[in-house]
């Protein structure tokens, strides 16, 4: 039995609802070697800047993008990764996937560096922490705080069926400046929609989020609505965050607008009066502010 004391211990949430991927992530680059940089690796691979947004606000858009680009946008921040997934459609290679999954996370263990696993803590991500081989377990942190384990032969088989493992495997000697470059190519490209997803994404997110709060927001909507806001002010916090450790001070100026609009506007919508029509309006004009200030973030 090996496993890893990793907690969420250190990770700043300042809404509650921090994306579980960029958590796990920041979680297992904060008990690993590569500390320093346990922050930095979530703006620096674009997912500070990332947002998907359902037309009928289903929280599961967070979810729905390309698995596969994890590796290269997490080594545009300098760390060197393993990444492995099965997706739908892939069932001709899923034991295949499954048996390179098991080893990839058992060597990152022993290497002493959790895993990122999807589906571990019911269609969420999570934290692989270590294994049993005498009894095929993983053990697991959920994005709850709760502990657990996953037999072998589940990974990539639980609550929705998609295997995607991303592990820590060193670090690069890169520039920062060259990594700051690739960071905002990479916000640019999400947020000009340049990304897969099938919902509205980057830009065009805030359109549907203004649109469905100002025409259609109802009561039974508003924890999806307060999801959405937690998420995505939490994501900013951290580009700010970024901005500022490194000197970059328009780019700073800019986002400390985005982020005090997104955390205004989920602040309003998590006292639970958000389908009312004035708040409803509120809501939307700091979204307004927040879309005008990026935007204008990335023509400088």
């Amino acid at each position: 039995m090996k496993k890893l004391d990793i907690t969420w211990e250190g990770i700043e949430d300042p809404t509650g609802y921090l994306f579980s991927f960029v958590k796990s992530l920041a979680a297992v680059v904060k008990n690993s070697p590569y500390t320093d940089l346990f922050e930095d690796i979530i703006a620096t691979s674009g997912f500070a800047f990332r947002m998907w947004v359902d037309r009928e606000l289903c929280p599961s858009a967070t979810s729905i993008w390309e698995f596969s680009g994890q590796k290269r946008w997490v080594e545009n921040g300098g760390l060197c990764c393993g990444y492995v997934e099965r997706m739908w459609g892939e069932d001709a290679v899923e034991e295949e996937r499954r048996t390179q999954a098991v080893s990839m996370i058992k060597e990152s263990i022993d290497r002493g560096i959790g895993a990122v696993s999807w589906d571990i803590s019911g269609c969420e991500w999570g934290v692989i922490t270590g294994y049993s081989e005498e009894d095929e377990l993983f053990y697991t942190l959920k994005i709850d705080g709760s502990e657990g384990v996953v037999p072998y032969g589940s990974i990539g088989k639980l609550d929705m069926p998609i295997l995607s493992v991303l592990t820590i495997t060193g670090k690069q000697e890169k520039p920062q400046e060259e990594i700051t470059k690739g960071m905002l190519s990479i916000a640019r490209a999400h947020l000009n929609g340049e990304e897969w997803c099938d919902n509205a994404k980057g830009f065009a997110a805030y359109e549907a989020l203004i649109t469905y709060v100002r025409e259609k927001l109802s009561a039974d909507k508003e924890w999806n609505l307060t999801y959405y806001l937690g998420t995505y002010a939490a994501l900013k916090y951290y580009a700010l965050k970024y901005f500022e450790k490194y000197g970059l001070c328009g780019m700073a100026e800019k986002y400390s607008i985005v982020y005090k609009e997104w955390k205004a506007a989920f602040d309003l919508a998590n006292q639970g009066e958000a389908s009312d029509k004035s708040v409803r309006e509120e809501i939307a004009l700091h979204l307004v502010r927040a879309k005008d200030a990026e935007k204008e973030a990335f023509l400088q």
